[in-house]
């Protein structure tokens, strides 16, 4: 008999002196220690004291340095400065945790396959198959600096050199078949030679030997995240994720969206129910709907414009400090963008103007401010309210939620909101297994299923 279906839950991370949400660190109820693991544990236990599907941490390779070409006003207004490496951070979790699965971002451009493969295979392990790689392609010309790159690459070449980097990756994760190990101590029989297998890629952008170092953990493989949105990155997304992680103005746009990357999905001749559409949210919630209403209050008075003009020029590549409020910008400079090209296509369709304007683009992205993702705000029942029209209206299939105030964002979420969503039926009443495959509801990972043909 099929499982209900039943929404899916998603924290978002960050390996920062922030959430996602950059003034989060001036709120008064924000913990400080963020460069200890008992922060990070702390927030691991609160997700999964929620049954919270999977925790993943976002990430970029270099400090927010666009804005005035300087990294000053950024490390002043702690604009996402502090950018820790996510993998031991994910590991001190997983030793707290016992169900939640947890996922990393690493980048296809900036490193190689074969070493993206060993750490998210050998994290799978140590976590006991509960894993997940969060697949990008990076944003801009500093994370390129930061490793001896002249410039970061074209979006559809960035996105093209993914498609083979992912090849080689799941072609190293095949290696071992799931029986190779014997450890026979009476032969001396370790493993069975006819069961391990040589890659032997060579392509275009890769090449890459073998064999592969790490086994097979319980769920076959990690599973895929990726948070593809421009029409080359929703291509991708289609091919290789397992949950889709997005960023939607309104629920409108979700369920046009929604419709379109499920067909996608069944065009490379995947099961569409296989793969989970989860948009961010903040969710701000409290007893009654005046204790949440000023808790968003204190929430919205953190942000600073410093915050969004940073934050606009590290995700576009682009100084926004070069620009008057009222100045349009040119073809050329809007030609230039490379970044997050779902941020530009956004403001111009909101905004309806060809060539926006600098306070466009701080109206119509709301980058770094509360309301830059939708706000599900009230009483637990009004949250879940909200959340169930997107879910039953097929414009996603659960939420990543970000964390306006860590970690009690996320308590709050756990105590007030899940307990009304599982009330409804729309949310699980605990972990059906183990692995993060067994409680997203997708089947093992097989050698070889990721192949097209």
């Amino acid at each position: 008999m099929a499982r209900p279906r039943e929404m899916t839950l998603v924290a978002f991370l960050q390996a920062q002196n922030c959430s996602n949400y950059a003034g989060s660190w001036r709120h008064p109820a924000s913990a400080r220690d963020f460069t200890t693991a008992e922060y990070y544990q702390r927030i691991g236990r609160a997700v999964e004291q929620g049954k919270f599907h999977v925790a993943f941490f976002d990430d970029r390779l270099a400090m927010p340095d666009l804005l005035n070409h300087d990294f000053r006003e950024a490390v002043r207004n702690g604009v996402r400065v502090v950018k820790m490496d996510l993998i031991p951070l994910l590991t001190a979790i997983g030793m707290t945790t016992r169900h939640v699965g947890l996922g990393g971002t690493y980048s296809t451009t900036y490193y190689e396959p074969y070493h993206v493969a060993r750490v998210f295979a050998t994290l799978d392990l140590m976590i006991d198959g509960r894993a997940a790689w969060n697949v990008v392609t990076s944003l801009n010309h500093s994370e390129a600096l930061n490793f001896g790159r002249e410039a970061h690459p074209d979006h559809d070449l960035r996105y093209d050199v993914a498609d083979e980097f992912m090849e080689v990756v799941l072609g190293h994760w095949d290696t071992w078949e799931d029986d190779a190990i014997v450890m026979d101590k009476v032969s001396g029989l370790f493993a069975d030679p006819d069961k391990v297998h040589r890659l032997d890629h060579q392509g275009r952008h890769f090449r890459s030997k073998g064999p592969f170092t790490v086994p097979r953990s319980r769920q076959g493989r990690p599973v895929i995240i990726q948070a593809g949105q421009s029409g080359r990155g929703r291509t991708f997304a289609a091919r290789w994720a397992e949950l889709v992680f997005a960023i939607f103005a309104n629920v409108d746009i979700a369920k046009r969206t929604y419709a379109a990357l499920k067909a996608q999905v069944a065009g490379f001749g995947r099961d569409p129910s296989n793969v989970r559409l989860t948009p961010a949210c903040y969710i701000v919630a409290g007893e009654t709907r005046s204790i949440a209403e000023e808790k968003r209050a204190t929430i919205a008075a953190q942000s600073r414009m410093v915050d969004q003009l940073a934050l606009l020029s590290e995700a576009l590549n682009f100084d926004f400090g070069s620009k008057r409020l009222d100045d349009p910008f040119t073809q050329e400079e809007l030609d230039s963008i490379i970044g997050l090209r779902a941020v530009l296509d956004r403001v111009i369709h909101l905004s309806g103007k060809p060539h926006p304007t600098l306070d466009d683009f701080l109206r119509f992205s709301k980058r770094g401010t509360i309301d830059e993702l939708p706000v599900f705000c009230g009483t637990p029942k009004d949250v879940a309210d909200e959340m169930e029209a997107w879910f039953t209206g097929e414009a996603c299939d659960g939420f990543v939620v970000a964390a306006p105030v860590v970690p009690g964002a996320y308590e709050d979420v756990s105590r007030l909101v899940v307990p009304e969503l599982q009330r409804r039926g729309l949310f699980h009443e605990d972990y059906a297994g183990t692995t993060l495959r067994e409680n997203l509801g997708l089947p093992k990972a097989e050698r070889g299923d990721w192949r097209i043909g």
